[in-house]
């Protein structure tokens, strides 16, 4: 069995995803049979969809990549399996990454000394968790957001140019 067809087993089907309870409302949009077809175009934006809300939205990332998939005309099983980007595995790693880049593009100081190595540190008793992500502020909005764009962009590139590598690939080999 190829890559290509492992990931097209364990991506979710146009039936698993119309019985979301979160996506129902969305049926008669999500017929169109340009949103399931394999290729090179929609695949890439689906992924660079997918990707874009998978690292800027903590939560409702399928549902509004579903819909961004559907203005843009691009791939859904892609879109939705490409938000797995963030998971609880790699949440703390890219909104980490994403501070430090917010704090360097804004130029802004660290907000509290413990925020430098988050989680190493019992949280204070006058500061709650949610307070704490709260005084992450702008530097995480800004590392987000640029974070964001420049892997979705990153991500359809890749895309685009492997699918295109491996068609001349294939048309090379046939031609031999």
């Amino acid at each position: 069995m190829s890559l290509l067809e492992r990931l097209r087993a364990r991506i979710p089907s146009r039936a698993q995803i119309s019985r979301n309870p979160w996506l129902a409302w969305l049926g008669p949009w999500l017929d169109q049979p340009k949103l399931w077809h394999w290729s090179r175009r929609g695949v890439a934006m689906g992924v660079a969809v997918g990707v874009f809300f998978g690292l800027l939205v903590p939560v409702a990332q399928i549902p509004l990549s579903v819909g961004a998939a559907m203005l843009l005309r691009a791939n859904v099983p892609a879109a939705v399996a490409s938000t797995l980007v963030s998971n609880p595995l790699t949440f703390a790693p890219i909104y980490y990454g994403a501070y430090r880049l917010g704090i360097w593009v804004t130029g802004e100081k660290a907000v509290h000394k413990d925020l430098e190595v988050i989680g190493t540190e019992e949280i204070e008793n006058t500061l709650s968790l949610w307070q704490r992500i709260a005084a992450l502020g702008r530097p995480l909005v800004v590392g987000l957001c640029i974070t964001a764009v420049l892997m979705g962009l990153l991500s359809y590139a890749v895309i685009s140019l492997v699918w295109r590598w491996r068609t001349v690939s294939k048309r090379r080999s046939r031609t031999r």
